[in-house]
């Protein structure tokens, strides 16, 4: 039984994995704690690069998606073979100090109340058109589902097992930050930012955050996702 576990899913990562191995190597101070890389139906030699260094990291396993279904189901994917008694996620994208997982587990396990407390990163050193992004879309999602929210995509995403058994419905692209997001905050968890800082990736690119007409598809998404959860969540029972 591990205390952590935490999923990483990957498309198109190769390069990026060493890095991060090596990387949460360094930092890792405890044996408790797993990474979960999620092959999300990559289609350069990622795999490989998996089969080969895996065996080198007792911390690390990987699952594999053959058919890239979107984000949010390779995050879950990962999560049904997680161990941990608490689980969460994050980017394997280099943009974030992997260290910041175990910043995200000291403060859910010194909470005054852990089994309801959601742990979740608060982005900081971005560039100004990525920060007017956020804050717009941060305003449209409190307004629309008439809850506080806040960069909203910011990672990590820490939490305890009971959270994740309860789930329903999880949405399998984008939007699924969204979402948990906004079922820990109605089902009254204590959530808990703590800032991160945010670099530029080391290899290669974001598989939607290209430009800005990248930017407008990812809008009109999220706005269609949002007013669907708004009128499913009216019937809905609680998590």
């Amino acid at each position: 039984m591990k205390t952590l576990s935490v999923i990483l899913p990957c498309f198109n990562e190769a390069k990026n994995i060493p890095i991060i191995l090596e990387s949460f190597k360094k930092v890792l101070n405890r044996e408790d704690v797993e990474l979960i890389f999620v092959d999300n139906g990559s289609t350069d030699n990622t795999q490989k690069v998996f089969n080969e260094l895996l065996p080198q990291y007792s911390f690390a396993k990987c699952a594999k998606v053959d058919v890239n279904k979107g984000y949010g189901f390779g995050i879950l994917s990962g999560l049904k073979i997680a161990q941990g008694k608490y689980l969460g996620w994050t980017h394997s994208d280099t943009q974030t100090d992997l260290g910041d997982i175990l910043r995200g587990l000291t403060l859910i396990e010194t909470s005054s109340d852990p089994t309801n407390t959601y742990i979740k990163g608060l982005r900081r050193g971005r560039l100004w058109a990525d920060e007017f992004f956020t804050i717009g879309m941060s305003i449209f999602e409190s307004l629309i589902l008439w809850t506080p929210m806040w960069d909203i995509n910011a990672q990590p995403n820490i939490f305890p097992r009971k959270f994740f058994e309860k789930w329903q419905n999880a949405p399998f692209d984008f939007s699924f930050d969204l979402y948990y997001y906004y079922v820990a905050t109605k089902n009254r968890y204590k959530i808990k930012r703590f800032d991160v800082k945010f670099s530029k990736r080391l290899h290669g690119r974001s598989s939607w955050n290209v430009n800005w007409k990248s930017k407008l598809r990812f809008i009109f998404r999220t706005i269609s996702f949002t007013l669907k959860l708004k009128h499913k969540l009216k019937t809905d029972e609680k998590i």
